[in-house]
């Protein structure tokens, strides 16, 4: 046993010299190219999470230059804009349908500064040709490399003012913003989450994370740069996220950071497979039993209701999982206090944005009570501001969200007024969330200052805060909430589950396949009573509740427009697609 531990330490210590010798052989590869070891040096990274992702963002460290992360999913659009805004004249993409992506741009002299492409994957030689046609160099990552290694720079590491990343957030509207994050904010923001998180959930050098959320995104950066601070390991999915229960099986992580959409797709998916009212009757007294303990301190997924109820669930993530984060959306209170004692494992929730680098808030270790997203983060302050249009006042413990510390952003890339919008003059950041403090010092989201509009009467509407109320009902995957300053009412477009709805329906006396029911009008009733139920029993005021609803069978998703890639909703294009059946929704109901 200990000679197969000193191979294991000596195979991680190999990896750790490979990882860091290709890191510096690309970084030496890329001013052989024209690069320049400057915070004013932005390279493209445009791939799914993979180990050469990694690579290039240390090449970048190494030699004081900026990663700019293109999404996958962006659009074609805004990844042209991107690279324009950002100066990027070279991309380190993984596949071979990206780069020909990037050339369309510079063949339609769309973005003439695109001059070096690094493809991760190998590739066939017309590409190259085809890039040659327009002035753009096609190269594989490990000829770059190779260059390096011959050509070989020392280091320039950066300095904590230095930019380390441009984070551009989708947003709901218009361009992009590129978030300027500098080496400064990441350490502090990672430092922030050390600390709280030291000898009770780390350090352990034998965690293992799967990494599936995009790395284009500071939520997952952060988590990964906190495993490898601990001396963890890093399994990269498929790059399919329909494999990943297969993923999970193969890696067997401990570490598991999941956005709350999945968590609720995994809650919805216990509670159908107890199709009777007796199996969902004791998998909930076996639920309560777990949490009871749980609630005492005991976390565990060794008890007898593992063994009879949860064992399988808990396999389904690999076996091995201890640690779930979750944040960049709102989790509902009831699924986490399941999956808690359900899955045996802690449950941790953070609050936060791209423009604090990622969190600000984090559950304390110890505290299993949900509703919140737990204290500040010992790297930032937090204080809340009037918001008096909807009476929401500091006094009363309630008010916009700001944040001020070493882990706030700079500003927006060449975009002085948005960055105006988001910094006052004494560097506080005014997220747009209301939050409340509760008595234990934690920090509840209770509202959204964005996307507030009026209705005729002149009552403010926040959509959103509606829309999480909404989502909590049993049959509803996806919910868009609308109104307008000439109508007197809300109305919604609602997406049904398509696991979960038919056996809802089924005991209300509903039948027929998933598209009969979406069609069933006095299913779509049923379904907006227990809206409006949930709405009631969460304190929305009347003029809160929409007054109909039109049922849609089909997902909002990234791939149709009416998600952003960080699985937002882009309301005008929401209302757009929909606005057929917004205008017949209105002209059947007088009020």
């Amino acid at each position: 046993m200990m000679m197969q531990g000193l191979c294991m330490k000596f195979l991680e210590g190999v990896l750790i010299y490979l990882v860091a010798e290709r890191a510096e052989a690309l970084g030496s590869g890329l001013l052989q190219k024209g690069c320049k070891s400057s915070p004013n040096q932005f390279i493209g990274v445009f791939a799914q999470n993979r180990p050469e992702w990694i690579i290039s963002e240390l090449a970048c460290y190494t030699y004081s230059m900026v990663v700019v992360p293109l999404y996958d999913t962006l659009g074609p659009g805004s990844i042209r804009y991107i690279i324009n805004t950002a100066d990027i004249s070279i991309v380190v993409c993984d596949k071979l349908e990206k780069a020909r992506v990037l050339l369309e741009h510079v063949e339609r002299k769309q973005t003439p500064g695109l001059k070096l492409i690094i493809l991760m994957d190998p590739f066939e030689k017309d590409l190259k040709e085809r890039g040659q046609r327009c002035g753009v160099q096609i190269q594989a990552m490990l000829e770059v490399e190779n260059c390096g290694r011959e050509f070989w720079h020392a280091p320039v590491p950066p300095r904590p003012e230095d930019l380390s990343i441009v984070c551009f957030t989708s947003g709901t509207t218009g361009n992009p913003k590129g978030a300027m994050l500098t080496h400064g904010n990441v350490v502090a923001d990672f430092s922030g989450f050390l600390k709280v998180t030291e000898k009770v959930i780390f350090p352990r050098q034998d965690d293992v994370l799967i990494s599936f959320l995009p790395l284009a995104h500071m939520f997952e950066r952060v988590i990964q740069s906190v495993v490898y601070c601990h001396g963890g390991r890093i399994g990269f999915f498929q790059g399919d996220i329909r494999l990943l229960s297969d993923d999970m099986k193969a890696l067997r992580p401990t570490i598991f950071p999941v956005v709350p959409r999945l968590l609720n797709r995994m809650y919805d998916k216990i509670f159908s497979q107890a199709d009777t009212p007796v199996k969902r009757w004791l998998l909930e007294f076996a639920a309560n039993r777990k949490k009871a303990e749980v609630q005492s301190g005991i976390v565990r997924n060794d008890s007898i209701w593992d063994i009879l109820f949860f064992n399988k669930i808990q396999a389904s993530l690999g076996g091995c999982v201890r640690m779930i984060v979750t944040g960049a959306a709102p989790a509902s209170p009831t699924v986490l206090g399941f999956l808690r004692a359900a899955l045996g494992c802690q449950v941790y929730e953070g609050y936060g944005q791209t423009e604090c680098t990622a969190g600000c808030t984090f559950t304390t270790p110890g505290d299993w009570t949900s509703g919140h997203v737990g204290a500040p983060l010992p790297c930032n302050l937090i204080k809340l501001v009037d918001v008096e249009e909807l009476n929401y006042f500091s006094s009363k413990g309630e008010g916009e969200i700001c944040v001020k510390g070493p882990n706030v952003f700079k500003g927006y890339l060449k975009d002085k007024e948005r960055t105006a919008e988001a910094l006052d003059k004494d560097g506080w950041l005014h997220t747009g969330d209301v939050g409340k403090w509760l008595s234990n010092g934690t920090l509840k989201i209770i509202d959204r200052k964005k996307h507030i509009f009026k209705l005729a009467q002149g009552e403010y509407i926040a959509p959103e805060k509606i829309e999480n109320i909404y989502i909590r009902s049993e049959p509803v995957s996806q919910i868009y909430v609308h109104g307008d300053s000439l109508q007197a009412f809300l109305v919604g477009i609602v997406v049904p589950d398509a696991e979960v709805m038919p056996g809802w329906a089924k005991k209300r006396g509903f039948d027929g396949s998933f598209t009969n029911l979406c069609n069933n009008k006095e299913l779509k009733d049923a379904i907006m009573e227990d809206m409006v139920q949930l709405g009631k029993e969460s304190g929305l005021h009347s003029f809160e509740q929409v007054k109909a609803v039109s049922i849609h069978s089909e997902m909002f998703t990234v791939q149709n427009g009416l998600l952003t890639p960080t699985l937002k909703a882009r309301r005008p294009e929401l209302r757009e697609y929909f606005k057929k059946q917004i205008e017949e929704l209105y002209s059947s109901i007088s009020i």
